[in-house]
């Protein structure tokens, strides 16, 4: 006898989520796991506040603690570059104080897109969810993060009575675009680091590098005739679209004209690099 077993009613093929096997570029996979895993935020907002509770598990200020140190950073950065660079400090220490606040959240994107999938690796493989999942999770975590350090900027407003204005509302579509090219580079580097384990290191590296080389505690003033070292620099207008707002200052249309760029070239080469690798990332973690 022949048993036949009913497995009930299928979902239509469309509606399914393959996350795994497959090869080539299946970007209409690639896009259905972008929307389904936004679909899912309440899941992926809970992971990214879980993430942050069990870094500062029993601490007294939890994530204070990071806005506590970046504070006392930027007070003593500010008063020893002011007088070395002979600059007023009400005018330097505002703008190391937000340069600081932005780039700490992009350099997080990069430094953690490491384990972007090797820290989630438990999950990939015991359940099925969207890749994005991991990518909104990780997004989330850190915008919490970026808004306890907010904080300082406030303080250092209160103290050099400082009032940027209405134009500090632009702020916001310009830290919209960091998320989303933080999102998209922290997705490539997650794949990568997944199938190479020596790129977070590589990572690391670079970024220091980066760091010194782009306007956050220095202003491209200095560089007199040289100042396209700033202005071909991607993240000195990444730091900029935010910054200058925040400061009362509209961003040069060149800075905008640069962030939308730098934004289409990263959706089309992670949306590429995502599609035509995706399948492979639970057997690479």
């Amino acid at each position: 006898m022949t048993a036949i077993l009913d497995d009930g009613p299928q979902k239509p093929l469309r509606s399914r989520l393959v996350t795994r096997g497959g090869s080539g570029y299946a970007v209409g996979t690639a896009l259905s796991d972008f929307s389904t895993g936004m679909a899912m935020w309440p899941l992926w907002m809970r992971l990214g506040w879980n993430d942050i509770l069990q870094r500062y598990r029993r601490s007294m200020l939890g994530p204070f603690w990071l806005t506590a140190s970046m504070a006392i950073m930027v007070i003593a950065l500010g008063v020893l570059y002011a007088e070395l660079f002979n600059t007023p400090i009400h005018d330097f220490l505002p703008y190391l104080c937000v340069g600081l606040l932005v780039w700490n959240l992009i350099s997080s994107f990069l430094i953690e897109g490491g384990i972007l999938f090797t820290g989630a690796e438990s999950y990939i493989k015991q359940i099925r969810l969207p890749y994005s999942v991991y990518v909104y999770r990780s997004s989330w975590a850190k915008l919490v993060i970026f808004a306890h350090n907010f904080v300082i900027y406030f303080g250092v407003l209160l103290y050099f009575q400082i009032w940027p204005g209405a134009v500090a509302l632009l702020a916001i579509p310009g830290l919209l675009l960091v998320l989303l090219n933080g999102a998209a580079v922290t997705l490539l580097i997650g794949i990568i680091s997944a199938r190479f384990r020596d790129i977070p290191q590589l990572i690391n590296s670079i970024v220091q590098i980066v760091f010194f080389v782009t306007p956050i505690m220095w202003k491209p003033e200095l560089l007199r005739t040289r100042s396209y070292i700033a202005e071909f620099n991607p993240f000195y207008h990444l730091v900029e679209v935010v910054r200058a707002p925040l400061l009362g200052q509209l961003p040069s249309a060149n800075t905008y004209l640069a962030v939308l760029l730098i934004t289409l070239i990263n959706l089309m080469v992670v949306g590429a690099f995502f599609a035509r690798f995706r399948s492979r990332i639970s057997y690479w973690v």
